[in-house]
């Protein structure tokens, strides 16, 4: 056999090693992928949610939790802030929803229609709201401010338009205004401000 041809088949054998290595890598990353997506898929299934809380979307508005008197801003007796909001096509209510800063605040909110997101600029925070199921997300503001509150999923011709927003104000100041606001018999928010 000449040099050359010697050259020719060492050359194909080292390449045929080569793919042959190289199927063997992506055949085991396929099926690590495969059981990795089997597993979350049984571990989610046999691990659901530990407390689902459901809400009728027809009848948001007229009793409930989410009764429009009840919506915005509420400081408890012991303290603890809670948020309750709606989106809906195509705005949130309150359209601005007024927090303390440095203060463990718990925002509860669902969809009157269709799937919607609150998505809080600046932040950390992003939940989904689907009719039926309450969302609650857990929240802390560092410092007063404003932001942003877009609808993060498309719901329809008017998405681009449903905003709203997130007033962080100093911690006595809203404990001034929760005061003021208790009085009055209302909910907090920064509606009209």
């Amino acid at each position: 056999m000449s040099v050359e041809a010697q050259d020719h088949h060492d050359g194909a054998a080292v390449a045929a090693r080569t793919e042959r290595r190289w199927a063997i890598i992506s055949v085991i990353i396929i099926v690590t992928m495969t059981l990795l997506a089997a597993y979350a898929g049984l571990h989610q299934a046999t691990m659901p949610q530990s407390q689902v809380q459901t809400a009728d979307p027809t009848r948001l508005h007229l009793a409930g939790e989410f009764v429009e008197s009840n919506l915005g801003t509420e400081l408890g007796a012991d303290g603890t802030v809670t948020v309750r909001a709606i989106g809906q096509q195509y705005s949130f209510t309150p359209a601005c929803i007024l927090v303390p800063a440095e203060t463990p605040i718990t925002l509860r909110a669902t969809s009157a229609d269709v799937v919607h997101g609150i998505l809080i600029q600046g932040t950390n925070i992003n939940t989904m709201l689907v009719p039926g199921y309450i969302s609650e997300q857990a929240m802390r503001f560092a410092a007063p401010g404003d932001h942003l509150m877009p609808c993060q999923e498309f719901c329809s011709f008017g998405h681009e338009g449903m905003w709203g927003k997130v007033r962080v104000i100093d911690k006595a100041a809203f404990a001034a205004r929760a005061k003021a606001g208790a009085k009055a018999g209302g909910r907090l928010s920064c509606v009209g401000e």
